[in-house]
């Protein structure tokens, strides 16, 4: 007992004395607990300092660290589909920025097309005026009004000319369809890496398919005027090939038939002949005649409007000189407004497009049908529905062409063509 008296009378004595301690004495012993562990009242302790490594072996284990970091990183599936991500979100700019670049430019080269006809036509025109006026006899032939007139229609027959032949050989019309064609296709083809990122995971097989799209379509239609133009007086008609040759399709399996029947395949066979016979042969067809209409036209104008030049600098010395010049001045202004008014080229492009437009469906039939496992083929009622839309058929009509299926089938048994589009 006597114990615990004594305990309890220290303890509040304790208390006591603590509070009559001054605030400051409080502060001091507040901020004495906060002070570090390492700093103690009999002075500062400093922690040991481990042993120093050999520096090759320093080297060693560092190496070692970034070399095992370096294998693990790429091995982990976020940042793999991250890395795709990345590089189909880069094709997709690029597609974006292709079609952009090619709408504005079609829309300069159409420009082209409607400034040099105008003008070319102003000049030629008014160079057969100039011609007639300076050939009417007022007094003297050879009188200061009269030469005037005469020279001013000689240097305009010659710019004219001169005109004509560097508009006939880039062909500003079949320029300006070229781009609005790319322009569609580059969109068609952003529209589709838009899709593969909404809705699927994107593969490796994705990203390459998406390259090689991209390169195909800049070949096909390059941006350069000059050097890289299309030709475009070539000497084969071939159709326009804006998609890789070998594309590369997704071996997934389907379940069971896949959508494909016997029937079906006899039908996509049918078609396939029909495009083969009828649609692309005919786009050929009318392709070459129209280039060949366009190397005529081309050639005639900066040879009549040449003529022109040389009639009118015989005018006043030969009775046949200011009809050569009227006469070649205005058929040179004619056959000008047939080529680029009618815009001939922008025609022979349109048609060599088209055969390039059945020319592709062909491939897409023939890779299918070539493939011998159903199951890593498209699924059949998915891509019967694609042929018939870009056919403008229904399923009922396409299933009519499937008549024509036998490869003995010639073309003049084929009463009917596959596309209802072109």
């Amino acid at each position: 007992m006597a114990t615990l008296r004594t305990s309890n009378l220290f303890s509040s004595s304790s208390a006591a004395a603590i509070i009559r301690k001054p605030a400051a004495y409080c502060r001091k012993s507040h901020v004495s607990l906060q002070l570090p562990s390492n700093i103690r009242s009999n002075g500062i302790s400093f922690p040991t300092l481990p042993r120093r490594l050999p520096k090759d072996d320093l080297i060693q284990r560092g190496e070692k660290t970034a070399t095992k970091q370096i294998q693990l990183l790429p091995k982990t599936p976020q940042s793999q589909d991250r890395l795709l991500l990345s590089k189909l979100y880069a094709i997709a700019d690029t597609v974006a920025d292709r079609a952009e670049m090619h709408a504005i430019i079609g829309a300069q080269r159409n420009n082209w097309n409607h400034l040099f006809l105008h003008s070319i036509n102003s000049m030629t025109l008014a160079a057969s005026l100039m011609a007639g006026v300076s050939s009417i006899t007022l007094g003297d032939a050879s009188a200061p009004h009269a030469l005037a007139f005469k020279l001013s229609s000689m240097l305009l027959f010659t710019a004219a000319g001169g005109m004509m032949l560097i508009v006939n050989k880039i062909q500003p019309s079949q320029l300006a369809e070229e781009q609005r064609n790319a322009t569609r296709l580059w969109k068609q083809l952003g529209r589709d890496i838009d899709h593969i990122l909404g809705h699927q995971t994107p593969t490796e097989l994705d990203v390459k398919n998406a390259m090689e799209k991209v390169i195909a379509l800049e070949k096909a239609y390059p941006l350069p005027l000059l050097p890289g133009m299309l030709e475009k007086f070539p000497e084969t008609v071939e159709p326009t090939c804006w998609w890789p040759r070998m594309q590369h399709k997704k071996q997934v399996k389907g379940m069971g038939s896949n959508g494909w029947s016997k029937e079906l395949e006899e039908e996509m066979k049918g078609v396939l002949n029909v495009l083969k016979e009828k649609d692309e042969e005919q786009y050929v067809r009318l392709g070459k005649l129209v280039l060949n209409i366009n190397k005529t036209l081309a050639v005639s104008g900066p040879l009549l409007a040449g003529l022109a030049a040389i009639g009118t600098g015989f005018i006043g010395s030969s009775a046949h000189g200011p009809l050569v010049a009227v006469v070649g001045g205005v058929l040179a202004a004619a056959v000008n407004s047939l080529e680029h008014g009618g815009q001939i080229g922008m025609v022979f492009e349109l048609f060599r497009n088209c055969g390039g437009f059945y020319r592709q469906l062909e491939e897409e039939i023939e890779g299918n049908l070539e493939e011998r496992e159903v199951g890593k083929r498209e699924n059949g009622e998915l891509f019967q529905m694609k042929v018939a839309l870009k056919l403008g058929r229904s399923l009922s009509e396409l299933k009519k062409l499937a008549s024509y299926a036998s490869p003995s089938c010639r073309q003049e048994e084929i009463k009917e063509f596959a596309g209802k589009l072109f």
